[in-house]
């Protein structure tokens, strides 16, 4: 394709429009970030004329300090009911977000919320272990699922929650805020409609030092290590970034310098993805040291995000200089997109494939760690949507609210 020479601010404007984060007067401000859900109104989870409820299952840090957060922000859907096995935080939770008692559960009586009017959405923030039972638990009571990532600890568990949901006829995604960032989107699009050129290869690294035993260092309860919990995102930003996804693997394990902490998951690995017109991505995550970067080579240009997967605080910068663009609040803005799909019926950007494709993946990538060859990789019938798509639902979360 052609390289568009666009000036820089004319790009920028054009590229936040068609997003519908600026209007004739400027922006619209961070994103959907000002405007509280709306009053409680009773009827169905498919009424239209109705703001969907959401519980959250599992209080942890995420929870606690993200979702909730983001759901006093959200436009098109709100928070109305919890499930904890903590007690204390019941109270806790129900007097800071008013939650009525009667929308309160724990995890024996977590069935029973079929019957409840007031939550349409379930948002699993569980363990990862533990993400598989209660989303199909979720679609048996007739509510829509949210999923954490990543999807669950193996392949056939991603199936069996994507099948769940299809035999109860219910909507599904998984929680990939960055689908919704104005930095990740611009990478995207930069990508996808080559505008600097075809892309030749992406660089992509997120670590952090973890330094305590936690349930993320049980591979049971997280089904691997930094590539399951943060990995993960270096293997979407260059799948999004390309618009392709890769045929094969090869990986390495990295030094291990605390076997007191790593004595079930890996503590860091490198991997290097190969798609199918030849172009590669190179790929790092670890406990062990700090990095939170995307960068993509194109053969007329270069950008790149650092940092680029943090909740906050996004940078960017292409051949041309700053790529200017506001933060967001991404969960909220994600939380209302899926909210929308149930309203108004629209796509799904992170979608049930989507997670089991990321799934897949890590199964080949922790194959070719262990055996030390190439691993290839086998992904058909997929629906994960483009940019376009991804244009025009980002475009539509500044629709009025109910």
């Amino acid at each position: 394709m052609q390289n568009k020479k666009l000036s820089k601010d004319t790009d920028r404007r054009t590229f936040l429009k068609n997003l519908g984060l600026i209007g004739t007067a400027g922006f619209f401000g961070t994103g959907i970030l000002n405007t509280a859900c709306g009053a409680s109104s009773a009827g169905k989870a498919d009424n239209k004329n109705k703001i969907p409820g959401v519980a959250l299952v599992g209080l942890g840090g995420y929870a606690t300090g993200q979702l909730a957060p983001a759901l006093q922000e959200t436009r098109h859907c709100r928070l109305t009911g919890i499930v904890t096995g903590t007690p204390a935080k019941e109270g806790q939770w129900m007097e800071k977000y008013n939650i009525p008692k009667k929308n309160v559960y724990n995890y024996d009586n977590f069935d029973s919320i079929v019957n409840n009017k007031d939550i349409d959405i379930i948002y699993i923030v569980l363990p990862n272990s533990m993400h598989a039972e209660y989303s199909i638990r979720a679609a048996k009571a007739g509510k829509h699922v949210i999923c954490e990532k990543p999807m669950t600890t193996n392949v056939e568990d991603a199936r069996a929650i994507i099948k769940a949901c299809n035999d109860n006829n219910v909507k599904l995604s998984v929680g990939y805020r960055l689908h919704f960032e104005p930095h990740h989107l611009r990478a995207m699009e930069l990508g996808q409609t080559e505008k600097m050129g075809k892309v030749l290869n992406t660089d992509a690294g997120f670590s952090f030092v973890l330094n305590n035993k936690s349930w993320r260092l049980d591979k049971e309860m997280a089904g691997g290590g930094p590539l399951m919990d943060i990995g993960i995102y270096t293997i979407q930003g260059a799948c999004y970034t390309k618009g392709q996804w890769p045929v094969e693997v090869e990986a390495q394990y990295g030094e291990v310098t605390k076997p007191e902490l790593f004595d079930s998951v890996e503590q860091s690995i490198s991997f290097t993805l190969k798609y199918p017109d030849g172009t590669t991505s190179t790929h790092h995550t670890s406990y062990a040291d700090n990095a939170n970067y995307l960068k993509t080579t194109a053969e007329n240009g270069w950008w790149e995000l650092n940092p680029a997967y943090s909740y906050s605080h996004i940078s960017g910068e292409t051949l041309t200089g700053p790529m200017d663009l506001p933060n967001v609040n991404q969960q909220a803005r994600q939380m209302d997109a899926f909210a929308l799909s149930i309203i108004s019926d629209t796509p799904i950007l992170a979608t049930g494939d989507m997670g089991l494709r990321d799934m897949i993946i890590m199964e080949a990538v922790y194959q070719a760690a262990n055996t030390g060859k190439p691993v290839s990789i086998e992904l058909k019938g997929l629906d994960i949507p483009g940019f376009e798509l991804h244009k025009k639902v980002n475009k539509s979360l500044n629709r009025p609210q109910l």
